[in-house]
C-alpha cells in the first residue's frame, strides 16, 4: 500500500514533451523518480527542456525529437529509442497540435494536420512501440498508455477550431478501443481530458499570442468552476495515477481534469 503510486525507476516516453502539458507530465515523472523520454518536432526546443528537467528534478531526461505525425517520424522515433532501451514501461501519447479558422475559411490542411498529429500519431506511435510495452509487461505489473485527449473531445469548442474538437473525440474513442484489445496482453489504456492549463496552445487561442508568462492566466481561472486554471500538479498526478498500481483495475477510461468545466 505505502508504494502505491510509485513510479519509480519506470521507463515513460511523453510526446509533445517540449512544452505545455506533456512538459508538465513529464517532470511529475522525473520528480518521482522515473526514466523519462520526450518528444517533440523542434529539436532545439526538445533538447533545452529535456536538460533543464534533467538538472531541475536528478533523474534522467533523455531528448528524442521527431515529428509523429507521419510514419517516417514514428518510425524514426521508434528505431532512436529501441537503441537505448529494451522495454517500455508507460507511454503518454500527448503530441497534439490545433487550428483556427471561421468555417468558412478552414483549409483542409488545417484538417489533415490535426487528424493526423492527434489520432494517426498516437495510433502508429502505439504500434510501433508494442514490442516494447509487452516486453514490460506483466500480469501484476502491467505496461501504461495514457492518451491525452481535451475537454473539447466531449463538449463543443469555443474556438473556431474545426478540426480540434473532432481529433480529441477520436482519441478519446480510440482509447476505449485500444484498451479492450490489449489488456489481454497487460497493457492498460487510459485517457485524460483536459481543461484550461497555463499553455502555448490556450494563450494562442485566448488571445495571448502563446506568450504564457504574461498572459492573464488568474482572469481565465475565474471563468472555471475552480476558481484557476490547472496546474502541474493536477495533470502530473493523475499521468501518475494511471501509470502506476493505483489505477491496476481502471481500464478504458477517459477522465476528465477541468476544474468542472464539463460537469457545469
Amino acid at each position: 500500500m505505502k508504494d502505491l503510486f510509485s513510479v519509480k525507476n519506470k521507463i515513460v516516453v511523453v510526446t509533445g514533451g517540449s512544452r505545455g502539458i506533456g512538459e508538465m507530465i513529464a517532470a511529475g515523472f522525473l520528480a518521482n523518480g522515473a526514466k523519462v523520454y520526450i518528444s517533440s518536432r523542434k529539436a532545439d526546443a526538445c533538447n533545452a527542456t529535456a536538460q533543464r528537467l534533467q538538472e531541475q528534478y536528478g533523474s534522467e531526461c533523455i531528448s528524442i525529437p521527431a515529428d509523429l505525425s507521419n510514419l517516417d517520424g514514428i518510425q524514426a522515433f521508434t528505431d532512436q529509442f529501441s537503441k537505448l532501451e529494451d522495454s517500455l514501461d508507460v507511454l503518454i501519447n500527448n503530441a497534439g497540435v490545433a487550428w483556427g479558422a471561421p468555417i468558412e475559411e478552414f483549409p483542409e490542411v488545417g484538417w489533415d494536420k490535426v487528424m493526423n498529429t492527434n489520432v494517426k500519431g498516437p495510433f502508429f506511435l502505439t504500434q510501433k512501440l508494442l514490442p516494447l510495452l509487452e516486453k514490460a509487461a506483466s500480469f501484476d505489473e502491467p505496461a501504461r498508455i495514457v492518451n491525452v485527449g481535451s475537454i473539447d473531445g466531449i463538449k463543443t469548442p469555443i474556438f473556431d477550431n474545426f478540426s480540434y474538437g473532432p481529433s480529441k473525440a477520436a482519441i478519446h474513442h480510440l482509447t476505449r478501443v485500444l484498451a479492450a484489445h490489449l489488456i489481454k496482453r497487460n497493457i492498460i489504456v487510459n485517457g485524460i481530458a483536459p481543461g484550461p492549463f497555463p499553455t502555448w496552445m490556450l494563450s494562442t487561442g485566448v488571445g495571448g499570442g502563446g506568450d504564457t508568462e504574461n498572459t492573464d492566466w488568474d482572469k481565465i481561472g475565474r471563468g472555471n468552476p475552480r476558481g484557476r486554471v490547472g496546474k502541474a500538479e493536477d495533470i502530473a498526478g493523475l499521468a501518475i495515477f494511471l501509470s502506476s498500481q493505483a489505477s491496476g483495475f481502471t481500464v478504458g477510461d477517459v477522465i476528465t481534469c477541468d476544474g468542472g468545466v464539463v460537469v457545469s
